[in-house]
């Protein structure tokens, strides 16, 4: 009777089974880390690798991160010790350490990224307004964020967090702060342009007045050159006229009639003589003729 049963009612058993087998087997991989709890109610944790049971409908498993996870944040606002105002963002980089903890207080990823948001921030605020804005920037910012660090991870603990560490990606003025700043460097830039163009133009003309100056003194020297050289030229030329002259003076006269009828007698000018002019002489004339 119970066999016929059975085998009247295998199918439905068999279709139960593989209905219910996935619900009662899961996988926990190298990457995860697994709590079991029973109608709501916390019953073991799961940690190592492998293929796990549970009981169908009743039980309930809840996966959670074993590696480092990194959460940004939003740049916010803060003042320092100097009263300079501050924008930073930060970056948290943290893991699940106690999953149960973690699963009573944040009970996910979104809230436990809230809660440590909250607990970076607020250190940040503290410690940074112990600070100077420029010792922030420059040579204090690893020991203040070690700081930072230090005082949120006994914090997070108590959400079965372990906070590996805090950076500050960006620290910067605000935007009203860096327009003001950014039209302060220009100002001076623009001053400092100016002084180099004004010394400039200065050097120029100095180079420009020494240039004249020695362009001048060698125009000089050329046309005084030029004027003995000249006269040089004349003193020679006035020689040879005489020379020429003493030698026959009627030949030098007609010469030099010839050479004043090629340069006056151009471009059909018209000149006005009496007839008794000594410029026609040579015309009216042959040379050597005494009558």
């Amino acid at each position: 009777m119970n066999a016929a049963m059975f085998l009247r009612f295998w199918p439905i058993v068999i279709l139960s089974a593989v209905f219910l087998f996935p619900s009662t087997v899961f996988i926990v991989d190298e990457t995860n880390q697994v709590i079991v709890t029973r109608l709501g109610e916390y019953k073991r944790t799961l940690q190592k690798p492998g293929l796990k049971l549970k009981i169908p409908v009743f039980e309930r498993a809840h996966f959670f991160e074993k590696r480092i996870l990194t959460s940004g944040a939003l740049p916010a606002e803060y003042l320092t010790l100097d009263k300079k105002r501050l924008v930073a963002d930060h970056v948290t980089r943290w893991k699940i350490t106690d999953p149960l903890m973690f699963y009573k207080t944040v009970r996910d990823l979104a809230g436990a990224k809230a809660r440590l948001d909250d607990i970076v921030f607020s250190e940040m605020r503290r410690e940074l307004a112990s600070h100077d804005f420029s010792k922030i920037i420059a040579s204090e910012r690893e020991n203040i964020m070690d700081t930072i660090a230090g005082n949120a991870r006994k914090q997070a603990e108590k959400f079965g967090i372990e906070l590996v560490d805090v950076r500050i990606k960006r620290a910067d003025l605000p935007q009203e702060v860096q327009e003001s700043v950014f039209a302060r460097m220009k100002a001076e830039r623009q001053r400092i342009a100016k002084r180099y163009r004004s010394e400039g133009e200065e050097e120029a003309f100095k180079i420009r007045g020494e240039t004249d100056k020695n362009r001048t003194i060698i125009m000089a020297k050329a046309y005084e050159e030029s004027q003995e050289l000249r006269g040089e030229g004349d003193a020679v030329a006035t020689r040879v006229y005489a020379e020429a002259y003493g030698q026959d003076a009627d030949f030098y006269t007609f010469v030099r009639s010839l050479e004043a009828y090629e340069k006056g007698f151009q471009d059909k000018t018209t000149f006005l003589f009496s007839p008794d002019s000594d410029v026609l002489r040579h015309l009216k004339n042959n040379y050597g003729n005494k009558n």
